[in-house]
């Protein structure tokens, strides 16, 4: 082969980078999102904000760096990392483990102390999950038959029982929503679908028996709540009746940030910086603030399937839409669990809350998304997915 013809095979097959593409989106709203966590945390603990911010331009930088790994490589290690993560998972509960690497937080047990930094398996497991997934429903084969469904809802369900068991129902609630907005994505039959989904929730009811006491109790309290029955507020009710009692004293516009400070210390709210942020937005800048949260959030979500729709290549589209339904979906559970429509499960508000593994991995996987928006798919690239119904069963 001629000189000339290797260098024309080489740009048929080379991806090309743009400069203005949806992953601006994604970053600009993940960039406001941040900033908004940071002012809200230092509303009670400045000290905090200000290392959240330090680790937010970690984060920032971490994310432009993944962004020109090329997509290939994930492919290549999604299962890897997927492996890598359950044995994390499975380590925290190893019986024995020194309680410097891994310390138990209010009876949960779900950090590994690195030394540099406290790490949760269950924060990198939602990548891994996403790219392990990403990779197995690529092939036509695998999400228009049955038994590639089957398999995918197999893949889901070992890190969902392991983050169970720490415990971290939060967490684990993250994987259902992904796993069908993918299979959705990747053109999946709706009576398969309707099959898995009736398939998770019978998993998901199954899942009761095991909830550790303080768990179940917090369902039973959101239950009493909407009932109008108040006698688990002084108890395991505590925190949620302290969290709606402030999104109320908000308002329309907010008390301020010293108005704020004041009911926050006369309420006692636990967990003000991390799982109940949203309460503190809220009551500091009203219905107006929330709704400026959420619109954020559209917006990242909106940049995030603009990426998926910009690529023909499989991989990196259910990359996208994975990463998306993820966030969106963490940002849905946590918000209805401050507001008092879903029982408190500790999962925090994803750009927002305070917490270094958390924030961490969010900038990972807008910097995943900016990558996937950033490139132009090859000229040989095939068609991501096909919806003919010949020859499947």
């Amino acid at each position: 082969m001629s000189i000339e013809s290797r260098s024309g095979a080489k740009r048929i097959h080379r991806s090309k980078v743009r400069k203005m593409h949806a992953g601006w989106v994604v970053f600009i709203a993940a960039l406001l999102l941040m900033l908004f966590g940071v002012e809200a945390i230092s509303t009670t603990r400045p000290n905090t904000a200000t290392r959240q911010l330090f680790l937010g331009v970690i984060g920032m930088g971490l994310a432009f760096g993944i962004a020109f790994v090329p997509q290939k490589r994930f492919r290549q290690a999604s299962w890897w990392l997927y492996v890598l993560s359950l044995f994390l998972l499975l380590f925290l509960l190893i019986p024995g483990v020194p309680d410097f690497i891994v310390h138990p937080r209010n009876g949960a047990r779900r950090w590994i102390n690195f030394g540099f930094i406290d790490m949760q398996p269950s924060e990198i497991m939602k990548v891994a999950f996403i790219f392990a997934m990403a990779s197995h429903l690529r092939f036509r084969n695998q999400y228009r038959k049955f038994k590639g469904l089957v398999l995918a809802l197999f893949v889901a369900i070992p890190p969902m029982m392991l983050i169970l068991v720490e415990p971290d129902l939060g967490t684990a609630m993250l994987f259902l929503p992904a796993l069908i907005a993918m299979l959705v994505a990747a053109g999946a039959r709706y009576r398969h679908l309707v099959i898995i989904g009736l398939l998770a929730i019978i998993a998901a009811g199954s899942m009761y028996p095991i909830l550790r006491p303080h768990q179940k109790g917090r369902i039973k309290a959101l239950i009493a709540q909407v009932q109008g029955d108040d006698r688990y507020e002084q108890s395991i009710g505590y925190q949620g009746a302290r969290a709606m009692t402030l999104i109320g004293a908000g308002q329309e516009i907010g008390v301020g940030k010293e108005r704020a400070e004041e009911l926050l210390r006369a309420n006692h709210l636990p967990e003000e910086h991390n799982d109940m942020i949203f309460a503190v937005i809220t009551l500091r800048w009203g219905f107006w603030g929330a709704l400026g949260l959420w619109s954020l959030y559209v917006l990242f979500g909106i940049g995030g399937i603009i990426s998926a729709i910009g690529c023909k290549d499989p991989f990196p589209r259910l990359v996208a839409v994975g990463i998306t339904t993820m966030i969106v979906s963490q940002m849905i559970i946590n918000t209805a669990m401050t507001l008092g429509l879903a029982p408190i499960t500790g999962l925090t508000l994803p750009f927002v809350s305070a917490g270094g593994s958390s924030l961490v991995i969010a900038w990972l996987m807008a910097g995943i998304l900016f990558g996937i928006a950033m490139r132009r798919d090859p000229l040989m690239t095939r068609e991501g997915f096909s919806f003919s119904d010949e020859g499947m069963m």
